[in-house]
Parts: structure tokens; C-alpha cells; sequence
């Protein structure tokens, strides 16, 4: 067992994805199918490399993704979803569904995400398994 704060629920989440960049790792494999480092490094939130160095580790690390040689180019690495990560798919909604209501976010750049609020629950299970299809069957380093 790791070292943790406490075992509140809220604490374990927080602990894995509480810091200011890993759940924007997350958006960006699991809504903008970015699957490579520099792919992260475009991101609008310009994280600095070696921030994304040591939160992609730390993902891994806490089971929330996993990697792999990209068969295409033997030099880079392809980053894959785990089912405890894709799970977290309704708190990215929610929390969509909060920064629209409390927050100037740019409805017009951003219509991907926010077309989620609108997606009934059969087109959030189609992504759902979508992820689960392009992210399980890739096998880790």
C-alpha cells in the first residue's frame, strides 16, 4: 500500500489528478485523441517538458495509463488510456458542465467538449467504449 494522505475517497482522486496538469493530460488523450509527447506539447496550456515528462510517469505510475513503442516510429512513444482512467469520462463532463456555468470559458473553441453536456448517456457510452476499444487493446512497453 502507498503512502496517502488519508483514504477519503475525494483524497485518493485529488492525489492522482488534483495537481494543475494531469487531468489535462487526460482531456487531451481522452477527447482530442493526442496520443504522443510533443502531441501534448501543442496543447493550449503549453505545459513545460519536463512537467509533462514527470506527470506522464506519474499517470503511469498511479495505473492510469500505460505506454508503448509507436510501431511506425521506433523512437517514439504511444500513450494509452487504462480503464481506471477512462472511467473518470463523467467527471471530465461534470466538470465541463461546472466551468460553463462559473467560468468565462470560449464556447466557440471549445464546442467538442462542451457538446458533451448535450450527448444523451447512450452517446456517452458509444464514446465510452470507443475508448475502451482504441486504448485497451494496446499493449504497455
Amino acid at each position: 500500500m502507498e503512502n496517502h494522505r488519508s483514504l477519503c475517497p475525494l483524497n485518493l482522486v485529488v492525489e492522482i489528478v488534483g495537481d494543475k496538469w494531469s487531468l489535462l493530460i487526460l482531456r487531451d488523450i481522452m477527447l482530442e485523441n493526442k496520443r504522443h509527447f510533443r502531441e501534448f506539447l501543442q496543447s493550449e496550456e503549453k505545459i513545460a517538458s519536463n512537467i509533462l515528462t514527470d506527470r506522464l510517469n506519474m499517470l503511469e505510475h498511479a495505473g492510469m495509463i500505460t505506454k508503448r513503442q509507436d510501431p511506425d516510429h521506433k523512437q517514439k512513444i504511444i500513450y494509452s488510456l487504462t480503464e481506471k482512467s477512462i472511467d473518470l469520462l463523467p467527471i471530465l463532463v461534470e466538470s465541463i458542465r461546472w466551468s460553463i456555468k462559473h467560468e468565462p470559458v470560449d464556447k466557440v473553441k471549445h464546442k467538442p467538449a462542451i457538446d458533451l453536456l448535450t450527448a444523451g448517456s447512450e452517446e456517452l457510452d458509444h464514446l465510452h467504449d470507443e475508448l475502451i476499444k482504441n486504448h485497451l487493446s494496446a499493449l504497455p512497453v
